[in-house]
């Protein structure tokens, strides 16, 4: 598999990640076979407090993540947890189970995707409320200009068939920076489902459309006012989970987790195992106990 590495940093070139013993410690460390991201080297004063980041976002082609989704093909949480677990990482990538989907399809589980992490970042806002203005033309352009220029969605660009839109957003804002309109906008693009760390508005004309949306709970203003997008494609944290940019994000009833792109192959090749033994254990029961064969058992 070959992954490009794009520097997201100025000091990135002057600092390379694959630098010195400590950068190939933590390779080691977090089973990357690329480069570590951490700087051996010091960073300038100057550069530090213009802002730098020390993760690099691991850029992989639409091929590769179609090859890496046909191993996830069918997989429940459960079967990933149990592959997570045998390749030694127990306990992680599992979100908080505050994290639920919007809706279930029961009979043919359209609620559940397999997916490949683009990521964004939203944050509360610090900058002073609209307040009354004179007019709601002027509101709305107030409101047209903050959307345009402060809490925008630069990540559509990036969606592509088989992405799993990850959004760390402002939990305490009450916003509802994902809404009917654009949700259904995103999976025009081939997206497959949205997991978000805190809210969504027009929540019944989502499970209407029937885009598999994973998150807290609703929250009912818009962006405008409330939050502003910090980036695309940076690591992110939700539901207490590191998700980087081309992991596989695994929802159901269950959850949600989250594999790192390096393990992928392997807990895909042990979770096959596992689903397979339990449908054939089930299909047994379902003949003894004479019901008929659903989607869970095929």
């Amino acid at each position: 598999m070959r992954i490009s590495r794009r520097r997201k940093r100025s000091w990135a070139t002057s600092c390379p990640a694959s630098s010195g013993i400590a950068g190939a410690a933590l390779a080691l460390l977090i089973g990357w076979s690329a480069p570590a991201v951490v700087c051996a080297q010091p960073v300038p004063a100057e550069t530090l407090r213009a802002g730098a980041g020390f993760i690099e976002t691991p850029v992989y082609s639409l091929d590769d993540d179609q090859r890496v989704l046909a191993l996830f093909d069918g997989l429940r949480v459960a079967d990933v947890a149990d592959g997570m677990d045998a390749v030694g990482l127990q306990n992680v990538g599992l979100m908080d189970a505050a994290i639920r989907p919007l809706w279930k399809d029961v009979e043919r589980f359209t609620h559940r995707f397999v997916g490949v992490a683009v990521t964004a970042r939203y944050v509360p806002t610090n900058r002073p409320p609209a307040g009354r203005m004179a007019s709601a033309a002027e509101y709305d352009t107030w409101a047209g200009t903050w959307y345009s220029t402060l809490s925008s969605e630069p990540f559509a660009e990036i969606l592509r068939p088989g992405s799993v839109l990850v959004i760390d957003d402002a939990r305490a804002a009450d916003v509802g920076s994902i809404g009917s309109n654009n949700i259904m906008a995103w999976k025009a693009r081939g997206m497959v489902g949205v997991v978000t760390n805190a809210t969504a508005r027009d929540t019944d004309e989502i499970h209407l459309q029937r885009v598999p949306l994973y998150f807290r709970h609703p929250g009912r203003g818009i962006r405008p006012g409330r939050n502003e997008i910090e980036s695309v494609n940076r690591p992110v944290v939700c539901g207490g989970v590191l998700v980087m940019p081309g992991d596989v994000v695994v929802a159901d009833g269950d959850g949600v987790i989250v594999v790192p792109r390096a393990h992928a192959e392997a807990v895909a090749r042990y979770a096959q195992g596992v689903i397979e033994k339990d449908k054939a254990a089930r299909r047994k029961l379902y003949e003894q106990l004479g019901l008929a064969e659903d989607e869970s058992v095929r």
